[in-house]
């Protein structure tokens, strides 16, 4: 039992992250998912998870750059279309991290949290008594008769109360839960645990079948749309491109060659007015009075390579909250590495996350 207790306890783990990994690949986003309070969205308090969805971000820039195209474009207004699907697609995406958090991270992450704690609560209790006993069963002949006695019914006590929890969270008959539980277990686990870690499972694919509906809907409604703007617009006469008629160019007098506007005389240049390196200063820190206590505005300097650092390779702006920006070549100090594919880092003093691929890893994090 305590095999598969182990086994349970890594698989409720990994799924777990990896779950919210999958519902947000960005970091900063899955930070803000886990701190999503269940409570206030059964309250009815919590609209939207707290974080952008990339498709409401690219509904917001179709439909910004539609209307500057105006409504007399038929892409313009196509980018309207689509750009208003894209925000409802988000909608509906906040709705399904939120259902995912409530009706399966959590129930999960309170059986991590409550019931494999407590079982391995009594397993931790179990082998403190066993070497008890086992000692004082060694000096048996030396200790009272009466004390190694209440050690081996400590033991017994503990054994049997570490074997009905493993038992409770791995049996499916809801007939192995009449029994009473010993003293020292702090609670009853409710129902079987397995039918309800598969009822859980059940609720992450009822989710994901609403949300894949109504998006199916919602980009079957965009495409008829679409569809339509194309026949409307291939049925339109084309309009024949007619350019406006030139004015006459009035050239004037022949020694005028300006459009008939008089032109100032240039002056003439003599070899006493030609320009030299002495005429134009050179801008640098002497040609300036230094006062005492005058500083230069000079740029930070690089982190050291001492510690772990990576190179920019490329500028990244950032489109998330907690993500970092930077410029080519900058030098950035790594703190923490969150996946294969984002680090976390320093730079000028602010800190963020930012994508691997833009980077090289100058001094890596220690191992």
């Amino acid at each position: 039992m305590e095999k598969k207790v182990d086994v349970t306890s890594k698989a409720v783990t990994e799924v777990l992250a990896r779950t919210i990994e999958y519902l947000q690949p960005n970091p900063a986003s899955r930070a803000k998912l886990t701190m999503l309070n269940t409570v206030s969205k059964i309250r009815g308090q919590v609209k939207n998870p707290g974080y952008p969805q990339s498709e409401g971000l690219l509904g917001e820039c179709m439909i910004r750059h539609g209307k500057e195209l105006g409504g007399e474009s038929n892409f313009g207004d196509a980018l309207l279309d689509a750009g208003e699907s894209m925000k409802r697609l988000a909608e509906v995406k906040d709705s399904l991290d939120i259902e995912v958090k409530q009706n399966f991270i959590d129930p999960l992450q309170n059986l991590c949290d409550k019931d494999l704690k407590e079982i391995q609560h009594h397993l931790k209790k179990l082998e403190g008594r066993r070497l008890d006993f086992d000692y004082k069963k060694k000096r048996q002949g030396k200790i009272p008769d009466e004390e190694l006695r209440q050690a081996m019914e400590k033991f017994e006590e503990s054994k049997e109360v570490a074997e009905t929890s493993m038992h409770n969270l791995l049996e499916t008959d809801e007939a192995a839960r009449d029994g009473g539980q010993k003293e020292g277990s702090s609670s009853a686990l409710a129902g079987p645990l397995q039918i309800e870690q598969v009822s859980q499972l059940s609720a992450l694919v009822d989710a994901q079948l609403d949300y894949h509906r109504q998006a199916v809907q919602i980009l079957d409604e965009l495409a008829d749309k679409l569809k339509r703007r194309m026949r409307e617009a291939s049925s339109r006469p084309k309009r024949e491109y007619k350019p406006k008629p030139r004015e006459p160019l009035d050239l004037g007098e022949p020694e005028q060659s300006n459009g008939g506007f008089p032109c100032a005389t240039a002056p003439k240049i003599t070899a006493s007015s030609s320009f030299r390196s002495s005429d134009k200063p050179t801008r640098t820190p002497s040609s300036r009075s230094m006062r005492a206590g005058d500083s230069l505005d000079l740029p930070p300097p690089p982190a050291p390579l001492d510690q772990p650092s990576c190179k920019a390779l490329y500028d990244f702006e950032p489109e998330n909250d907690g993500e970092l920006g930077f410029h080519e070549g900058d030098i950035i100090t790594l703190t923490n590495q969150i996946d294969e594919n984002w680090y976390e880092g320093m730079l000028h003093g602010q800190s963020g996350f930012f994508p691997l691929s833009y980077v090289e890893v100058l001094v890596p994090l220690p191992q």
